[in-house]
């Protein structure tokens, strides 16, 4: 088989299935105290528990002065996965969440995963039940351990894991240890492992621990609104979602299929090839395209090579191939946000990230779908 079908396969594959709709939309905003890691947020974390975890940041040097690394993504990736950021509840001024986020009674009886059985240790004080142990609030403590790490956030002087300033801070603190660096991966990972003593979970917090990070990175859309901003948006809150060939639909990320000429496979990666976050990103403002982004220079106003990458504008589709002037031999696709960036899933190993516009060769124009 050709060279040329080799590396246009990397990128353009077959539509897939089994869709997993997770829209993340990026909220950029002024330079501020948010532990490092930009203003931005995201729109799956309610504003009241954003602000409780980069509150939580900023108090956890009083509790573990030794602790370094500790960004808001990390305390945002354990409460995903712990309560889904206890989306559901009502979240109050204060921090209060009602109804009260309680885990199954492990009691052994196998619901919920559970096969050990703890014994009741405060009474039904945080657990609601005096017949045996479950997890609490939004981080999902076991009220055991919340008395260890407990603390006062929220300045009620009681602390309080239903609380989310108390339940964040007790957090931080317990990811800390007594002086974690959380800036290196392997300390990282084995913060998240005392968590909970499973590979699975641990691949799973971090994942969204690297997601939130690359959402966090502000971008300037100055003067870019409308349509073209949803698209733009859209695309930019995927950074950080791992390459998956084939992978992307107008719903979100998803499973890929198996495989490059290479033998590079998305079957076991949930994420977006280059062609499907386009896809994607287009499709939240109604726009359908192809599949593959050689199809997709045929959609739109076609910028030819000829005019030069500074014609393009916010909101372009940017493509590459091995044969720039013949629209058959693209490649590659990536979507232009200005400044001589653009939004990129680039290759198998990678997570879509911001590159440069000159990042991938064979340059062959754009185009203009808004």
């Amino acid at each position: 088989m050709s060279v040329l079908v080799l590396f246009t396969a990397v990128c353009c594959a077959a539509p897939v299935s089994n869709a997993i709709s997770v829209f993340v939309a990026l909220s950029a905003g002024a330079q501020g105290d948010d532990g490092g890691a930009g203003t931005g947020g995201a729109a799956d974390i309610p504003s009241r528990m954003l602000a409780a975890y980069k509150k939580a940041v900023r108090q956890v040097d009083t509790y573990v002065p030794a602790c370094r690394g500790m960004r808001w993504p990390i305390l945002a990736g354990v409460a995903k996965v712990e309560s889904n950021h206890a989306i559901g509840r009502s979240i109050a001024a204060n921090g209060d969440i009602r109804p009260r986020i309680y885990g199954v009674i492990l009691n052994g009886s196998g619901a919920g995963g559970n096969t050990t059985v703890f014994a009741d240790t405060d009474g039904g004080k945080w657990d609601g039940t005096a017949t045996g142990e479950r997890a609490v609030g939004p981080f999902q403590f076991m009220p055991s351990t919340w008395e260890g790490v407990g603390k006062d956030a929220s300045g009620d002087e009681k602390a309080d894991p239903h609380n989310a300033d108390d339940a964040a801070l007790g957090a931080a603190v317990y990811l800390c240890g007594h002086g974690r660096d959380l800036s290196v991966r392997a300390q990282l990972k084995a913060a998240i492992l005392q968590y909970n003593h499973s590979g699975e979970y641990v691949a799973n917090v971090v994942g969204w621990i690297d997601q939130y990070t690359e959402a966090a990175k502000g971008t300037s859309l100055k003067g870019v609104s409308g349509k073209v901003r949803v698209v733009i948006e859209a695309a930019l809150a995927q950074r950080g979602v791992p390459y998956s060939w084939g992978g992307g639909t107008a719903s979100g990320k998803s499973y890929g299929t198996c495989c490059t000429d290479s033998g590079k496979s998305g079957v076991n990666i949930q994420g977006f090839d280059c062609s499907g976050l386009a896809l994607y990103a287009y499709a939240q403002v109604g726009i359908r395209l192809p599949r593959t982004a050689a199809a997709q220079a045929g959609v739109g106003r076609r910028l030819p090579a000829s005019l030069g990458k500074g014609f393009l504008k916010p909101g372009d589709l940017v493509f590459y191939a091995y044969a720039p002037g013949i629209d058959s031999t693209i490649y590659h696709v990536g979507i232009y946000v200005g400044g001589g960036q653009m939004v990129n899933a680039a290759r198998p190993g990678t997570r879509v990230r911001l590159d440069a516009v000159d990042a991938m060769p064979g340059y062959a124009g754009g185009a203009r779908l808004l």
